[in-house]
């Protein structure tokens, strides 16, 4: 990742040092996990902000007690209020945070973009590539894209927990430098360390390499992220999934970025030899950072699979959807993705339960799809020790095959947007969804 000195370049006309003395005016839409945590951080460092959502629940909740967050940096209670619309004499804002779920972010924007000023910035804080679909929208001058690398749910109206720490990564799609994004990244830094990037696109296919496995197959799978990464057939479909998307990625000539410093997508991809392989030092290696990964954030529960069970959409087509479109249109093979999202779907249709046996069929269903040989081996107990490799190798092989990379990102969906019904909202900690 490439850190871009703040004082490069010509002051952009919307910046504050090129407005003068006057504060940037902030609208985070949506008043989710992340856009609530994000929108208590703002307020609470008392920055001239506007929480904005449709949820009539969720803004009485705040309006009446404030933002109230515990967890990771909480800043405890805050007061703010959040607004369910903007006037026509609301004053244009300079920057706007889409924090909804993808599948509401193009609603969200085209909603608030009349209030965006006309040197400001819409900010994505989706996974997936959103970042495209609102430049088309606001245009893509004013169009940033922000990666969330911290967790947090809202487990009731107005009340927040923040699950992991973390900050963002900001950038432009065309990796220009820009004075905006800056004055955004010491805005955020409130919440979490903040930089800025040169290639937005490698970060954002980094992550998105991420999601598509571990958001996707927590909802075929129906448990958390703990849980599910003990059974080694569902970290070797998570690997599959992130290596197909790896894959797409080089084709488009992205060159990927690590996530939070240490998560190399490039060395996790599956080489040609190890989809085929029974064991080996790498495969083994690949499965234990796995394994870190699902202890560290085993609170956390796929977003998708907490939409489904609300009867919202899930947003597959934005994750592995995004995989299988772009990988045809290049001719890269995507098969994994393709039936890891044909599944969702079906669960989304209520036309299949979210279990580990249906995790089970799935992966025993795709081996042949990649050239490997069909696995006969049961699902480990719940009770039982995990099983870190694919062959007998040491774990001297796995520490010297690979470097530390188990500091990873967050990795679920983003919180519920601005456009969430009542019943969206999860009635305790252990039920809430998780974000990043």
């Amino acid at each position: 990742m490439s850190f871009i000195d703040s004082s490069a370049g010509e002051l952009a006309p919307g910046s504050s040092a090129a407005r003068g003395s006057s504060a940037p005016r902030l609208l985070v839409v949506g008043c989710g996990g992340i856009g609530g945590i994000t929108a208590a951080h703002l307020f609470e460092q008392g920055h001239d902000v506007t929480a904005f959502t449709t949820n009539p629940i969720i803004a009485d909740a705040i309006n009446a007690t404030g933002f109230r967050v515990r967890g990771e940096a909480s800043p405890g209670t805050v007061r703010g209020r959040a607004v369910r619309e903007l006037g026509p004499d609301t004053r244009p804002f300079d920057y706007v945070l889409l924090a909804t779920q993808p599948p509401q972010v193009e609603e969200a924007a085209r909603g608030v973009v009349a209030h965006l000023a006309p040197t400001g910035a819409m900010l994505c804080l989706q996974n997936g590539l959103c970042e495209e679909r609102i430049a088309r929208i606001a245009g893509p001058e004013r169009t940033f894209g922000g990666i969330v690398a911290w967790g947090a749910s809202m487990v009731e109206p107005g009340v927040y927990d923040r699950t992991s720490s973390g900050g963002f990564v900001l950038g432009r799609l065309d990796g220009a430098s820009d004075p905006r994004l800056h004055e955004l990244a010491r805005i955020l830094e409130a919440i979490g360390p903040t930089t800025v990037t040169d290639n937005l696109a490698g970060a954002r296919w980094s992550k998105l390499a991420i999601n598509c496995a571990i958001s996707s197959l927590g909802t075929i799978g129906g448990d958390r992220l703990g849980a599910l990464l003990r059974h080694r057939f569902v970290r070797r479909l998570a690997l599959e999934v992130m290596t197909e998307t790896v894959q797409v990625s080089r084709a488009l000539g992205v060159r990927l970025e690590k996530v939070a410093g240490t998560l190399d997508l490039d060395w996790i991809a599956l080489t040609d030899a190890e989809r085929t392989a029974a064991g080996s030092p790498g495969l083994f290696a690949k499965h234990a950072l796995l394994l870190a990964v699902g202890a560290r954030y085993r609170r956390m529960r796929s977003s998708m699979l907490a939409a489904i069970e609300r009867g919202r959409p899930p947003a597959v087509d934005f994750l592995n959807g995004e995989v299988v479109t772009r990988g045809a249109a290049l001719g890269v093979a995507t098969p994994i993705n393709a039936a890891v999202r044909e599944e969702v779907l079906a669960i989304a249709a209520r036309q299949r339960k979210p279990s580990l046996s249906l995790l089970r069929a799935l992966f025993d269903r795709t081996r042949g799809l990649v050239g490997a040989p069909p696995s006969s081996r049961p699902p480990a107990a719940p009770h039982e020790p995990p099983a870190a490799v694919e062959g007998p190798q040491a774990a001297a092989d796995a520490h010297a095959a690979a470097p530390p990379r188990t500091s990873a990102a967050p990795v679920d969906d983003q919180a519920a947007g601005p456009h969430e019904p009542t019943s969206a909202v999860a009635t305790n900690a252990q039920g809430g969804h998780e974000d990043v």
